[in-house]
């Protein structure tokens, strides 16, 4: 198991206990301790994982801050009425979504090739799978034993489609995405799989710039689909194109991060990934 995914981990078990003690405000010395390691290494642990300080990290995760950005968040209306054209970026990295065709659809993906490929990332282990169009699903998970229940959701999306495993074609995907390699090249193409309201809502969501948050209300409300945030949060929760499509970037509206596919502690570490990285903070506290 790679040293990045075990600084996941500690992430992971440091968000959990601060979320079950909110009220203690524990102290930094309380985290480390109960993260099993010392004040110094919990340090080093969280530079190397996004660059903060435990103190920043505490501070990214409050509920007060992600209030905040919900209140002052009018960057989302300007993206929307700017218009969709079917692409993002993501730090430096510019996507371009394409949709899967009626053809492709009503033949459960027979004749294609899904190649995919699994890494250790910031967030835990993650399976992406492209087709030759692009890539079609990212995925995390915890533990090496689940991969085979991934596979098995990855084949249930693409029924008559063959899988491979094939690493060394997925690598550069890795790479562009988590590594920040290959910047600059062409855009990184991902193919969505559904229907035209979850199509609509998730070409919504990558108008959420990085490091910013919304909520269901303001994102149904800036697609003028403000009496249906509930369909609007099922097609949010229908989104199996993992960080690249960024779901993980709406909250309710009183703060509370609520639930991800992937976990509620991985949002908020992707979260506060992102935060840091936007806010270009270096450890130093």
């Amino acid at each position: 198991m790679s040293e990045q995914h075990i600084n996941y981990q500690r992430v992971a078990k440091a968000i959990n206990y601060l979320a079950e003690r909110q009220l203690d405000q524990p102290s930094l010395a309380d985290l480390a301790s109960y993260v099993g390691l010392s004040e110094f290494h919990m340090q080093r642990m969280f530079a190397e994982w996004a660059g903060i300080s435990p103190k920043q990290f505490l501070q990214f995760l409050t509920k007060e801050r992600a209030k905040q950005q919900l209140r002052s968040n009018s960057v989302l209306d300007a993206a929307l009425d700017c218009g969709l054209s079917g692409s993002s970026r993501l730090h430096d990295l510019m996507i371009k979504t394409e949709c899967m065709t009626p053809g492709e659809y009503r033949s459960l993906g027979a004749g294609l090739q899904v190649a995919y490929g699994v890494r250790s990332s910031p967030f835990g282990f993650c399976l992406i799978a492209q087709t030759a169009r692009g890539v079609c699903k990212i995925t995390f998970f915890d533990l090496p034993g689940q991969e085979a229940a991934v596979l098995q959701e990855l084949q249930k999306e693409w029924p008559a489609a063959a899988l491979l495993r094939d690493q060394q074609a997925v690598d550069p995907v890795f790479a562009r995405i988590f590594s920040g390699g290959m910047h600059g090249t062409a855009p990184l193409r991902v193919v969505l799989k559904g229907s035209e309201f979850q199509l609509k809502v998730w070409e919504a969501l990558l108008a959420i710039p990085q490091g910013e948050v919304c909520s269901y209300q303001q994102l149904a409300g800036a697609m003028g689909l403000a009496s249906s945030v509930r369909a609007v949060a099922s097609a949010i929760a229908r989104n199996n194109i993992a960080y690249l499509i960024p779901c993980h970037r709406v909250i309710r509206s009183t703060g509370e991060f609520s639930q991800y596919r992937w976990g509620v502690e991985r949002k908020q570490a992707i979260l506060v990934h992102e935060a840091a990285r936007t806010a270009g903070k270096v450890i130093g506290e």
